[in-house]
């Protein structure tokens, strides 16, 4: 057995006893700025990842480090507070264990969300973006020396059609403006050049980050119908005077928290 298999075995085992066999049907992990919602979570059960094996340890700030468990909506949810980056370790296929974990322990659909910067004028800081496909700038895959023919995934509907409309729904329900995306995947953790940007809108990007493509590899390859969701916080680099920071990635991902956070709401009270 791998030791990939054999932590996600333990991982799952030590869940499904802290949650006395609950089985969430919907695995959402949460980005920069975006750890409150797990606020929402009812009768919540909450683990560390330090006690999930293979589960990354947080190392960016607003990551807090939490998987909770509990319902939303009436809906059972896996929330992950936090995920590695490929930054932090060079490693794509960081977030294998606990997406593979999350799909051990039940969840048929993985929600991502993340903090990004747009190459959309129109879609400014504060703005909410509904992914509709990626771009890999980073040329690296988490699916590395995966074995067998599974590994070959089709990612053509990688984002799911019927949840994009379900979120489309709720959003106009809500009167949250949803813009619609495709994100390009950078490896950080340095902020991008404006000639990449520049490059990046030719292509077809309207949004850039650091983050969430391995993700989508990951639960397309577990077989799970996958939905991802980026909170602007920033034009791209070269779009604006104002200097690129993390720091402005919090303060400006506070701006859409609360938008996301009542569409995620509504959405699982009508999984």
């Amino acid at each position: 057995m791998a030791e990939s298999d054999g932590q996600i075995k333990a991982a799952s085992a030590i869940i499904r006893e802290r949650t006395a066999g609950v089985i969430p049907l919907a695995g959402i992990i949460l980005g920069s700025g975006l750890g409150p919602f797990a606020d929402s979570i009812e009768n919540p059960t909450v683990i560390s990842y330090g006690d999930l094996p293979g589960f990354p340890k947080a190392g960016v700030a607003g990551h807090a480090g939490r998987l909770v468990v509990g319902t939303v909506g009436g809906t059972p949810v896996a929330v992950m507070q936090g995920r590695a980056h490929y930054y932090e370790s060079a490693d794509a296929a960081a977030m294998k264990v606990p997406v593979r974990t999350l799909r051990a322990i039940g969840c048929e659909t993985l929600i991502l969300t993340n903090a990004a910067g747009s190459t959309n004028r129109d879609a400014g800081p504060g703005s909410v973006m509904l992914l509709s496909d990626h771009i890999s700038f980073t040329g690296v895959s988490p699916l590395f020396g995966e074995k067998g023919d599974q590994r070959f995934v089709d990612l053509t509907n990688a984002y799911d059609a019927d949840l994009r409309k379900a979120l489309q729904m709720h959003a106009k329900e809500l009167g949250i403006q949803l813009h619609d995306g495709v994100y390009m995947w950078f490896c950080g953790p340095h902020f991008e050049t404006p000639a990449e940007i520049r490059a990046a809108a030719i292509l077809g990007a309207t949004a850039v980050g650091m983050s969430s493509v391995p993700e989508v590899i990951l639960g397309r390859h577990a077989g799970m119908r996958v939905a991802a969701l980026s909170i602007i916080t920033n034009l791209a680099a070269g779009m604006s005077e104002v200097p690129l920071s993390h720091d402005q990635t919090m303060r400006n991902a506070k701006v859409a928290a609360a938008s996301v956070q009542n569409l995620l709401v509504r959405f699982l009270s009508n999984y």
